[in-house]
């Protein structure tokens, strides 16, 4: 399917009557963010969920609402507090536009979330499918998500043709997506087509092995017609995926308490903003930034893997023990931090697992050879 298609003659018309029909009977429910039309909580699920699974972001929901459970919590927060409480989810940025974002509804907005999708767009973090989530679930309006997940959906259910790795082709399935929405629904209506959407694509039309079997949208699914599903979306451009090597120094202090050297990474890049032991491209330059004698007490740890969006990462951890808190002039950018108070700083979600891993020996044995 290709050229735009605007008239709602060129698309089936039963869609969104059938998608509302099986969310109601099929769909997921009792997940905490559903059935609620607080705008605050649902942006905040929403912004959790984006590239991160429900079971993943479950207890980080609950963890927020416990220490921010408004707005105004949220904005009066200091940065580093919600970067801590964000450790471990990934996808940083999301956290920074969070405090972002809320400090702009109540300094700009009187603590109230404007209740338009286009209002909502303007708001720091906040694009245009999850200010069409928060829009449709909390104020009814009759607008459309269009995230990963129905994209697949209805490039499925209509055999679209069109490259997203494209810009016209994304536009014209959003102009799709719009077009297929239920005429006059009511606010229940609209939480019911969101919800579903949603559903349909997490649950039965998967990236691999879809459920059609299972499908509301059998009977009217071209690609399902077609015999090769699996086809669509059609996205020509591949993630180039760079990898990398870093190697950690791991510096703990030990005495009444273990203490780790931790250092603020820089405002943009990897783990902008987050505290991160001192990470350098090559081993040489990890062991001289040491005076000769701590270099020469180094053990490499064995390596970890890590998966970012565009980059593998081979972190290689070096692990100095010391019995004696150094002159301040060795490592000058930095603090010790207590092993005990780890979870008031963000780190980045591998470095944070090296650290409570390293508190039990058992578990992390050193390499078997130097920077393996």
């Amino acid at each position: 399917m290709s050229g735009v298609v605007g008239r709602r003659a060129d698309l089936p018309s039963t869609f969104a009557p059938l998608l509302i029909d099986w969310q109601r009977r099929a769909g997921r429910s009792g997940l905490p963010w559903q059935g609620i039309r607080d705008p605050y909580r649902v942006w905040l699920s929403e912004v959790m969920l984006q590239q991160t699974q429900v079971s993943t972001v479950l207890s980080y929901y609950a963890r927020f609402l416990d220490r921010f459970p408004d707005v105004h919590a949220l904005a009066a927060a200091e940065a580093d507090e919600v970067m801590a409480l964000w450790s471990g989810l990934g996808y940083y940025s999301r956290a920074r536009n969070l405090h972002r974002c809320a400090q702009a509804v109540v300094n700009s907005h009187g603590g109230e979330f404007p209740s338009t999708a286009a209002g909502l767009e303007t708001l720091p973090g906040i694009g245009a499918s999850t200010a069409a989530a928060i829009a449709s679930f909390c104020f009814g309006e009759r607008v459309s998500i269009v995230d990963g997940n129905v994209r697949r959906v209805l490039t499925r259910l209509l055999a679209f043709e069109g490259d997203l790795a494209q810009a016209t082709p994304q536009r014209e399935l959003w102009d799709i997506a719009q077009a297929l929405l239920p005429i006059n629904p009511s606010a229940d209506d609209m939480t019911a087509y969101t919800q579903g959407l949603m559903d349909l694509g997490a649950t039965v039309c998967t990236r691999s092995r879809p459920a059609c079997g299972q499908c509301p949208m059998q009977g009217i699914c071209r690609a399902r017609q077609s015999g090769d599903p699996q086809r669509f979306p059609v996205k020509t451009r591949t993630l180039k995926r760079r990898h990398e090597s870093w190697w950690l120094l791991l510096l703990r202090l030990g005495g009444e308490r273990d203490r780790f050297w931790l250092q603020r990474r820089p405002a943009s890049g990897i783990w902008a903003s987050l505290f991160c032991l001192p990470v350098y491209g090559h081993e040489d330059d990890a062991r001289s930034a040491l005076p000769p004698a701590s270099a020469d007490a180094l053990v490499p740890l064995d390596a970890v893997s890590h998966s970012l969006t565009h980059r593998e990462l081979r972190l290689h951890p070096l692990l100095l023990e010391l019995d004696v808190e150094p002159e301040p002039a060795v490592w000058p950018d930095g603090q010790w931090v207590d092993a005990a108070l780890l979870d008031q700083y963000g780190l980045p979600a591998p470095v944070k697992l090296l650290l409570q891993r390293l508190m039990e020996p058992d578990l992390f044995a050193p390499a078997k050879t130097r920077g393996s």
